[in-house]
């Protein structure tokens, strides 16, 4: 471009001006050369020359892979210099230069190109150019939708206007006006005042004290009875039972439980001792099953008087 610049510029001048731009080996290598040839070379053999001691043979694959990896970045102007840069020694046409643009857009430039070009794309700069004119409107069209996020939430709304999310402006001000960071306990501290609360057992230790280690284990299976007495209903933290289920004398609980409450605790206690009432049936139905076998053998019932008059 510097020489076609200056047209009058005649050969030997044409090979100085080139040779200042060279280094390392390529300078070596014009330094040699015009010694060997001083005035006597042209700036035609010259250029022929260095282009074949230099010219890259793998230069065509060399593009058409790196076409390959090239991939839109969201600017397609970016994309379309760098592709027709590369695809001067790649020589991509027809489909092959298509499938590489195609892989290389993004779903909502593919749907813009088709919607805006009706027919078949035969050429290739006519792809190229539709291609170029969708990414184009994609790009517009998200920046407006960002321009609009940032008016919208630049916007300050009026009292009692409703905004992203149902609430309102007025109060969320206030709120930040009033609102004082609240010092939080450790979560050791927590479970401390939770479980130390009047009402409950400080710890699991203490609630499980007195109860013997195989009614413990057997307890502490069930997922839904208390782990201190066994029953169904009160949970291990808040258990004031007396006694186990199997009988065992629990140490009473440290607060103090109403006289209602005792009251239904006992009665709850009292009757796991009773038999219900299919228990019972369930007794009676085995003694005449056992009667009805005694019969059998010859046998006297337990309830027989031989002694009887009727």
């Amino acid at each position: 471009m510097y020489l076609g610049f200056y047209p009058k510029t005649v050969d030997h001048q044409k090979i100085a001006c080139v040779g200042t731009l060279l280094t390392d080996t390529a300078l070596a290598w014009h330094l040699h050369r015009y010694r060997e040839l001083q005035d006597n070379d042209t700036w035609a053999n010259y250029s022929a020359a260095i282009r074949a001691e230099y010219h890259n043979k793998r230069e065509g694959a060399e593009a058409q892979a790196k076409i390959g990896q090239l991939r839109y970045q969201g600017s397609i102007r970016a994309y379309m210099t760098e592709f027709r840069a590369l695809n001067n020694f790649a020589h991509a046409t027809g489909e092959g230069l298509r499938e590489k643009v195609d892989l290389a857009m993004t779903d909502a430039i593919l749907d813009m190109r088709f919607s805006q070009n009706a027919g078949e794309l035969v050429d290739d700069e006519e792809f190229l150019h539709a291609t170029y004119r969708a990414g184009i409107q994609v790009e517009k069209r998200k920046a407006l939708r960002a321009a609009r996020e940032l008016v919208k939430l630049s916007t300050p709304a009026k009292d009692g206007e409703k905004k992203a999310g149902g609430k309102t402006d007025a109060p969320r001000k206030e709120r930040e006006m009033t609102w004082q960071p609240k010092e939080e306990k450790p979560r050791t501290d927590r479970l401390e005042s939770w479980y130390g609360r009047k009402g409950s057992w400080a710890t699991k230790e203490a609630a499980l004290k007195g109860v013997p280690t195989a009614e413990r284990e057997e307890y502490g299976l069930s997922r839904e009875d208390c782990w201190r007495c066994g029953r169904s209903g009160p949970k291990t933290y808040e258990c004031f039972s007396f006694n186990t289920k199997k009988r065992t004398a629990l140490p009473p609980a440290p607060w103090k439980v109403s006289a209602t409450g005792q009251m239904k605790q006992k009665r709850k206690e009292d009757s796991d001792e009773q038999p219900s009432k299919q228990q019972k049936i369930t007794a009676v139905e085995t003694m005449e099953i056992e009667a009805t076998a005694s019969r059998g053998k010859g046998g006297t019932l337990p309830w027989d008087d031989s002694d009887s008059d009727f």
